[in-house]
């Protein structure tokens, strides 16, 4: 990633308000980007959006991803150069509850996404972001490459298989890299593991639950201790979002397909050693156990192979678990005591990034 490509860069960010968004835009801000972006209002209270102050410094619209003509008056007022959708209903067990949402906003929000990029002239680089839960799991031992086949158990993760679809098909359709002269779009899907980070307060979260047991002082209550996941902080693909976008911009669509972004496999973690490890790191005697009610259905395997990532655009992951969720811990006890923490968060991206360079 070069911080400098992104100065004066116009970017347009849908799901700003979230965790993963307020991070990134935030980043995008400090290398010296044209942010706007466009989301519903802050999902959670308090949010990482409102307690980091992240809408200084960029524009901030609240929208709905499903109003295509709001959506494409933006594109039309701020005619962005990259393009970078996040905006999601991004819950397994919510899906459950609120499958024609998920549905309408993860499907046809990408629809309207891809309609507006599609009629607003000068856009060159769009990247959309999805998730590992997008392939048809197989609980296999090994990691899931990027041509293995979409699938989806539950209405959130095949609402994602949809959405890389749906994407597919307008690069074929609209954005065909035999056409690129044409058209002069370049566009990308992103699948990552399992995101962590401070300012997470999204509920049936793993991370954010045992936070606020721990903060609490309760046991943690834990579904599935033996679920294996691919675990990385935060800043770790949105790097990689970041590094893709800068070729896509740069080089067009030779890199305009499927991505994945995930952890070392030492880093393939069980649930049981997230919270041993997050109990050891904060201290005070916390506890945790294990919920024995009824839950519905969630992959025990899902492991992303990242060889491509690797050997085309260099990247690979910075961080060590341990050392991501020693930063959580400190992001969390820095809250607490009533830090700035738009400060705090873009002291850990600064470290990081030069870390990772």
């Amino acid at each position: 990633m070069n911080p400098a490509f992104w100065r004066g860069k116009r970017v347009l960010l849908t799901g700003h308000t979230g965790f993963k968004g307020s991070w990134l835009s935030l980043w995008l801000q400090s290398m010296g980007a044209e942010v706007t972006g466009y989301a519903l209002a802050p999902p959670t209270k308090p949010s990482l959006f409102e307690v980091a102050e992240v809408a200084q410094g960029m524009t901030s619209v609240i929208g709905d991803i499903r109003d295509l003509p709001k959506l494409q008056s933006l594109f039309t007022a701020h005619i962005p150069e990259i393009v970078i959708h996040m905006a999601a209903q991004p819950l397994v067990r919510y899906s459950y509850q609120n499958p024609v949402e998920t549905y309408s906003t993860n499907v046809m929000g990408t629809v309207h996404l891809l309609e507006a990029v599609r009629n607003t002239p000068g856009v060159k680089a769009v990247v959309n972001i999805t998730t590992d839960k997008c392939y048809e799991n197989r609980e296999w031992v090994w990691g899931y490459r990027e041509n293995e086949p979409m699938g989806g158990f539950d209405p959130y993760s095949n609402s994602k298989g949809c959405a890389e679809l749906v994407s597919a098909a307008y690069r074929s359709s609209f954005f065909n890299p035999d056409t690129y002269a044409h058209h002069g779009v370049a566009t990308a899907t992103v699948r990552a593991g399992n995101v962590i980070g401070g300012g997470d307060w999204a509920q049936d979260r793993l991370i954010p639950d045992i936070l606020a047991a721990f903060e609490q002082g309760r046991k943690v209550n834990i579904r599935n201790p033996h679920a294996i996941r691919p675990w990385q902080h935060v800043m770790e693909p949105l790097r990689g979002y970041l590094t893709l976008a800068e070729q896509l911009f740069e080089l067009g669509p030779s890199f305009g397909e499927g991505w994945n972004f995930g952890p070392n496999d030492e880093d393939a973690k069980s649930v049981g050693w997230i919270v041993e490890e997050m109990a050891a790191l904060w201290g005070a005697d916390a506890q945790w156990q294990v919920d024995t009610g009824e839950h519905p259905h969630e992959a025990h395997y899902l492991k992303l192979d990242i060889s491509k990532a690797r050997s085309r655009l260099d990247w690979h992951p910075a961080l060590r678990l341990k050392d991501a969720l020693a930063l959580i811990i400190d992001w969390s006890k820095q809250h607490r005591a009533g830090a700035n923490m738009r400060q705090i968060t873009l002291a850990q991206l600064l470290t990081y990034q030069e870390l990772s360079t």
